[in-house]
């Protein structure tokens, strides 16, 4: 099939990417390249995409409405992951309005581009982050999701609303991908594992918030790829006996859900540490500092639905995926 992946020299639109074209489809790349990360790193994964005959790179930018409707109108996807938007809990306290145009102005350019051009099926990252304020654990897709705690969770927060709008006016299907904290090889510079190992080989002291006491759902990034191949099959149907009263709050009468992508197995920061000390044969030096605004201190995915819908859920431990992130990071950089 031919597929749109927005967000393709990004971490988890990189990953997925190599996996369709593996697996014979043709894929249409979106990307603007921005510098919100190294971009060296971001043309380092096209690099590797690029010379694939199936694959074709577009560089744009989401909240280009004109681009975006010619993009469609032109390509005929038939499916659309779109991953790309404006990452980072702490960015969006100081940038704001990137979050505006590339989370909600984008994201409603893509559902246009669905709506008008006939998608069978539209993915979308959501967060874990939409969580807020919720304390239950584990997480749960049932749970109210209505007191995010940072701007970027809010525009997720507001993808999943806009996506269930057009899924019940216009009859798109649409499914929510509640993503907890993916890592892994090629991973983000922003996130705590790249900026750990590029601090402890260069022996320098690491950042850790909350004096360590946080739990996180480390999920490992093939998983979470594993996870999208499967759901991207799964296409939701409407509903006409499901009612607000008592229907699932992540289904909905229109072919609309939402699903959490999480390890299940949440782990301490310290030991998250320790996985990483092993992987590099060294001790961390750590600045112990408190929790910063936006963070939340527990995560945890209820993956059982997800498990129901695909036979799947993420299972990667995190000495594994530590392991393998190191041994691509020491042969990226040439830090062995």
């Amino acid at each position: 099939m031919k597929y749109l992946v927005t967000g393709a020299a990004g971490f988890i639109g990189f990953h997925l990417t190599e996996r369709l074209l593996a697996a014979g489809h043709q894929v249409i790349g979106l990307d603007n390249l921005n510098d919100y990360y190294d971009v060296r790193l971001k043309q380092a994964r096209l690099d590797r995409l690029t010379p694939h005959p199936q694959f074709r790179f577009v560089k744009g930018d989401l909240a280009d409405r004109a681009a975006i409707a010619a993009l469609f109108a032109e390509s005929q996807f038939e499916r659309v992951i779109h991953l790309a938007g404006q990452a980072g809990v702490r960015y969006s306290l100081d940038n704001p309005h990137a979050y505006a145009d590339a989370n909600l102005i984008g994201h409603l350019n893509i559902l246009e581009g669905c709506r008008h051009h006939g998608i069978q099926h539209l993915l979308y990252a959501s967060s874990s982050s939409v969580y807020g304020l919720n304390r239950k654990l584990p997480f749960s897709t049932e749970d109210a999701v209505d007191h995010p705690v940072s701007l970027y969770a809010a525009t997720k927060k507001a993808n999943e609303l806009m996506s269930h709008t057009y899924s019940h006016l216009y009859g798109i299907p649409t499914t929510g991908l509640r993503f907890f904290t993916v890592y892994g090889p090629w991973g983000r510079p922003d996130m705590a594992l790249f900026k750990f190992t590029r601090a402890m080989l260069a022996d320098q002291p690491i950042d850790v918030y909350n004096h360590g006491q946080m739990r996180r759902d480390f999920t490992y990034i093939d998983d979470i790829v594993e996870s999208i191949m499967r759901l991207q099959a799964v296409i939701p149907v409407a509903d006409p006996s499901w009612t607000v009263e008592s229907g699932s709050a992540a289904a909905s009468s229109a072919p609309y859900r939402i699903y959490n992508i999480g390890n299940s197995q949440p782990v301490m920061l310290m030991d998250y540490i320790s996985a990483l000390e092993k992987a590099l044969g060294k001790t961390a030096r750590k600045t112990l500092l408190p929790v910063q605004p936006g963070d939340v201190l527990d995560t945890s995915a209820d993956t059982r639905p997800l498990y129901e819908a695909i036979g799947f859920a993420p299972q990667t431990s995190v000495e594994q995926g530590v392991a393998r992130f190191v041994a691509w990071y020491k042969g990226f950089y040439h830090s062995a």
